[in-house]
């Protein structure tokens, strides 16, 4: 029998008593797992299909065909990938879908990609908030955004435009290698050394 058994998990119990050696075990555990994202979000994705909310179309096909739409446009696939993602909230976050959604893109996208996620609430409130008493113009107070412009697009030609059970949408397979890509690696984390300062 040789001497030491290699550890399987980090010795501590608080942070504070953490060691070099605690923190590598912990990232050679957290690589595979990080390596799993993309299907833990293909599934996560499964959890809109059959939830319509009074839609014409249910959660799932709006995403598949908001993304369709996108990709069918020409669009690059880090763009697609968050059309399909733009509403992947809608299940833990109701009030606040877009941030949830946001908050999942942020590390894997581009700045603009991620502000486009994160404000397309506000922006695709154009279409119906005046039905519901608020401000269809909110989306103004980011005028002059350099994401400005480039939001509104995707909510007019790719959000809102797509509830329609007539369309056939690529079905989500179709979707998953391009959100593998995606989400291999972070471009930017606070995990990151580079990020870190």
């Amino acid at each position: 029998m040789s001497g030491t058994a290699e550890k399987s998990h980090a010795g501590f119990t608080a942070m504070v008593d953490g060691t070099l050696d605690d923190w590598m075990i912990i990232a050679k555990k957290e690589e595979p797992f990080s390596r799993k994202l993309p299907g833990r979000l293909i599934q996560h994705l499964k959890l809109l299909d059959n939830e319509d909310g009074g839609f014409a179309v249910d959660r799932l096909e709006h995403s598949l065909q908001t993304a369709t739409r996108a990709f069918r446009d020409g669009r690059d696939e880090e763009y697609v990938v968050c059309a399909l993602l733009h509403d992947i909230g809608d299940t833990l976050g109701p009030s606040n879908h877009a941030d949830v959604a946001a908050a999942i893109v942020q590390p894997y996208v581009s700045e603009q990609n991620h502000w486009m996620v994160e404000k397309h609430g506000i922006f695709q409130g154009y279409y119906f908030f005046h039905f519901a008493g608020l401000d269809r113009n909110l989306r103004d107070q980011f005028k002059g955004h350099p994401s400005y412009e480039y939001t509104a697009q995707f909510c007019h030609l790719y959000d809102q435009a797509a509830f329609d059970p007539n369309y056939e949408s690529m079905p989500l397979e179709a979707f998953e290698p391009m959100v593998q890509r995606i989400f291999e690696r972070p471009k930017r984390s606070i995990y990151m050394a580079n990020e870190a300062a």
